[in-house]
């Protein structure tokens, strides 16, 4: 883990709280090179009507942007859950080099939990992974989430 993870991670739940004042599930991403943001972003599947507009999408379109290169060399990605399917081949396709993630995703995770594509030898580019970087936080911002929409819906 670098020096900056924590600080990085905590700009990603800041993301991943505007996502659940949105009502949207509270996942948030955040994409750093050479101590500059390029990307912050939250998932906005609700608001948008999108099954792929998650946290770590949107965040890779914006640097993509930023840079003017669909290659992230050099980029290391912040997201507060450990990546679906989806998103860890859009994180291949994209040459990320190093992802950080908060809480495991034990139902759809593929970097740790289900799967481990980022790391997949078959593929043409793997990323260095480090979990765990303020996981209970991370964990605790989904829980409270979920926990109060199951409450609403019983009310």
């Amino acid at each position: 883990m670098a020096s900056d993870d924590p600080y990085y991670m905590a700009v990603a739940l800041q993301e991943a709280q505007a996502a659940a004042e949105a009502q949207e599930a509270p996942v948030g991403a955040v994409i750093v090179r050479q101590g500059q943001v390029l990307a912050k972003a939250h998932n906005q599947r609700e608001s948008l009507r999108d099954p792929t507009a998650h946290a770590e999408l949107i965040a890779i379109t914006q640097a993509a942007a930023a840079l003017g290169n669909w290659r992230l060399e050099g980029c290391t990605l912040y997201v507060t859950l450990e990546p679906c399917p989806m998103c860890a081949g859009a994180i291949v396709q994209s040459r990320i080099p190093r992802v950080v993630f908060g809480a495991l995703d034990p139902k759809a995770g593929a970097v740790r939990s289900l799967y481990r594509l980022l790391e997949d030898p078959r593929l043409n580019h793997r990323a260095e992974v480090v979990e765990g970087v303020l996981a209970e936080q991370c964990g605790r911002v989904l829980s409270d989430f979920f926990q109060a929409k199951r409450t609403r819906r019983r009310e």
